[in-house]
């Protein structure tokens, strides 16, 4: 008070600028103590929020980190790459439809915009520690020795979203002598490798079948990807490459190998047809029910499976395109925690992985395991027969329908497959008439044949997206949810699940074919294909671009294809 009361007195007989002084020093004091006040709250804050490493910035990875709320946890990324990549359209980058610029954008302008703070590190991890929380990892700089020092990270809740590899099936030479198409860099390397296939077959002193060889372009694997770069390859060299080289058009061939039957094999049948009879115009050399048998700089050797025949085909440049494999990170995580053998990592429904409490695994590194009713069969009519009588109702049965089908997924599909609507209507008796009360037997012998529709999720970018962002609206819930679970029944202990599980939704696919076509598989068993398609694939790509700089810059160069062409200068 003596203090306060001087102040005044003083305050009164100062003039006007010191009493501005005096007030001032007052306030900034008081401000003084609210900023320091706020910090220690802050700080005591940031303490409580859990730490969310996560591995990888592909599709799953960043469908997470966008739809996460980051003002709840303490996020950190650890990827060999600051940039995301729309990874639909590496074929065109590959023969300069598309510039590799032009699809990707960087991690920490699509993350800046989030309310809080996510710190990146661009490194690969080499071991997970689920034993003690931890991830090693190593920076990819180096040839700096101060920047590539190994370093670990801490977590309360990892999140695996490293993809996979390429598979080469053991097949030798491949890794060698063949180009892959997972990355950037790897569409940057074949459209070097198609220029340089021309330059070389220019070379004065090579014979006519030396120049053959070296315009021989070998795509190995039938697949979205396979098909797709022969489409983009085949327009390349047809309107823009043999205007700058019309001396060697003659010369050019391009072969698809394929293991199966049919390429697009995991498309409709019409599809593949169609990509079929398409290829065969434009004179793209499909060679269906051949297996490789090894590979080397000159030619590579495939075996006929129908006769066993093994014939050598010369090539100038070879794209492996087979399917994906396990990276050696997530191989090492499967033998701790008992899934050694698999070929990818195992997760439940809710995209935990099987082991692991706080590990999560969301695309193609993952796959779910999806539960089978029929194990669990006694449990769910033991839960639903609430009255303990033996038999089900229909009133009883209808309290756990909707329960059935959210837990097991395969339900649906089963209820498709028969044309029938509910698993009511799978409860009938021999005239057809709905029953009215069902023992164990009979509710066994209808759901019997539910768990055949069983089928793992293809390893795409639609399934990754979508796992991603689901993942992060089940953090965004975890506390609430603790207190008010949303999931669906347990049947074996009682109580909910916290989450409902994760519910895949296709919404289509495309499979562009070159000469302005392209082939679609919409939902509701629709087949489109044509010039039409095309249009349709163009506004759907640039619509699921990242951001608006990359969807500009994708559509401007669209647009400079159709007016200028294809760039073909080997930068």
């Amino acid at each position: 008070m003596t203090i306060l009361s001087s102040l005044g007195r003083a305050s009164r007989s100062a003039p006007l600028a010191s009493k501005l002084l005096l007030l001032g020093t007052l306030s900034g004091g008081s401000l003084v103590a609210y900023s320091d006040s706020n910090k220690k709250e802050d700080q005591q804050q940031q303490k409580k929020k859990k730490k969310v490493v996560v591995l990888g910035t592909g599709w799953a990875g960043i469908s997470f980190l966008k739809d996460l709320d980051i003002s709840s946890y303490d996020v950190q990324v650890v990827s060999p790459q600051n940039y995301f990549a729309f990874t639909p359209l590496l074929p065109s980058v590959t023969c300069g439809t598309v510039e590799a610029r032009s699809i990707v954008e960087s991690v920490r302008n699509i993350t800046k915009k989030k309310n809080g703070e996510i710190e990146l590190w661009e490194a690969d991890c080499v071991k997970i520690d689920p034993t003690n929380n931890k991830v090693h990892c190593q920076p990819v700089f180096k040839d700096d020795p101060e920047a590539s020092q190994e370093f670990s990270l801490e977590y309360d809740y990892l999140i695996i979203a490293v993809g996979a590899q390429v598979n080469t099936f053991g097949t030798p030479g491949v890794l060698e002598n063949c180009h892959f198409l997972k990355e950037v860099e790897d569409a940057q390397r074949i459209r070097r490798g198609v220029i340089d296939c021309f330059e070389k077959a220019l070379l004065p002193g090579l014979t006519e079948e030396q120049r053959r060889t070296k315009l021989h372009f070998v795509i190995v694997g039938g697949g979205p990807t396979g098909v797709e770069f022969a489409a983009e390859l085949h327009d390349f060299i047809e309107e823009d490459i043999t205007k700058i080289y019309p001396s060697v058009k003659e010369l050019v061939k391009i072969t698809l190998i394929q293991s199966g039957d049919h390429i697009l094999n995991s498309f409709d049948e019409r599809i593949s047809s169609f990509a079929e009879q398409k290829f065969l115009r434009d004179g793209i050399d499909v060679l269906m029910g051949m297996r490789v048998m090894s590979v080397s700089d000159k030619d590579i050797s495939v075996k006929i499976k129908s006769s066993a025949e093994v014939v050598s085909l010369p090539h100038g440049l070879i794209l492996w395109s087979t399917g994906v494999g396990t990276r050696p990170v997530i191989s090492d995580l499967m033998e701790q925690v008992g899934q050694g053998g698999r070929r990818v990592l195992a997760t439940n429904e809710w995209l935990q992985v099987k082991g692991c409490e706080n590990v999560y695994a969301v695309g193609d590194c993952a796959s779910i395991a999806q539960r089978k009713i029929m194990g669990d069969i006694a449990n769910i009519f033991k839960a639903a027969d609430v009255d303990n009588s033996g038999t089900l109702t229909e009133d009883e049965l209808q309290d756990v329908v909707e329960d059935i089908n959210v837990r097991y997924p395969q339900v649906e599909l089963y209820l498709k497959s028969k044309h029938v609507r509910s698993i009511k209507d799978l409860l009938t008796d021999s005239e057809g008439n709905p029953k009215k009360e069902v023992d164990i037997k009979a509710f066994e012998s209808a759901l019997s044949g539910v768990d055949s529709q069983m089928k793992s999720l293809p390893a795409t970018a639609q399934v990754a997206a979508q796992q991603g962002s689901y993942l992060a609206k089940c953090f965004n819930k975890m506390e609430h949810c603790k207190e008010h679970p949303e999931g669906p029944k347990r049947f074996r202990t009682g109580g909910h699940h916290q989450f409902r599980p994760f519910q895949y939704k296709h919404f289509g696919q495309f499979a562009p074919l070159g000469g302005d076509q392209a082939a679609a598989e919409l939902p509701g068993d629709w087949v489109s294909a044509g010039r039409s398609t095309q249009w349709l694939w163009y506004s759907v790509y640039a619509s699921k671009q990242v951001s608006w700089r990359t969807r500009a810059l994708v559509v401007s160069d669209w647009t400079r294809r159709y007016i200028f062409g294809r760039d073909s200068s080997r930068i």
